[in-house]
């Protein structure tokens, strides 16, 4: 199984979330609130939430609402997070007080490194143990390689064996972006 997570912390650094703010080596990284990620419910995303086994499409209920097209979409708070280097990048944050929010002080070990998805509250990374469910610190030897562009992004309509419904659910605004 590949992951594409961001590269939060090498060897030596520690890492820890306090209260849903990310800090490296005991310095909050900065993170400022941007306007809300808002997406259309698809069937796609219906499907997905059922064979999860999940009672919501959107997560939590409160995040579903009434689309102006008079469907259902998903609105989620998005932030940007700038690295002690100035590297700056998007992530979701669905709610607080969530699994993960707030964690022991991790000493990143030689070798390893340690990685966080861009949905917080719905990534399996580093934060949480390599018990099937989660990838806890990676060993340097298990890295593949480093996500350059991004070549594809559907809404989540589209269906593996029905090609035609790729280019409807394309997310062309990502395509070709970087990471």
């Amino acid at each position: 199984v590949d992951y594409i997570k961001r590269a939060i912390g090498l060897p030596g650094d520690v890492v820890q979330m306090r209260a849903g703010v990310l800090e490296i080596n005991g310095n909050a990284v900065k993170k400022e609130r941007l306007p809300d990620f808002v997406t259309p419910v698809t069937q796609g995303m219906r499907d997905a939430a059922y064979l999860e086994g999940s009672r919501y499409v959107c997560w939590k209920p409160e995040l579903e609402e009434d689309a102006p097209d008079g469907g259902k979409q998903c609105r989620y708070r998005r932030f940007r997070e700038t690295l002690p280097g100035g590297r700056n990048y998007e992530i979701l944050d669905l709610a607080d007080a969530q699994p993960g929010d707030d964690t022991e002080a991790f000493v990143i070990p030689e070798d390893h490194v340690f990685f966080m998805g861009y949905n917080r509250d719905r990534s399996a990374d580093s934060r949480f143990p390599a018990d099937g469910r989660a990838i806890g610190i990676v060993p340097a030897e298990n890295i593949v390689g480093r996500a350059q562009v991004m070549m594809f992004s559907t809404d989540g309509s589209a269906r593996w064996l029905m090609p035609w419904t790729w280019f409807s659910a394309a997310r062309a605004d990502r395509i070709g972006g970087g990471f």
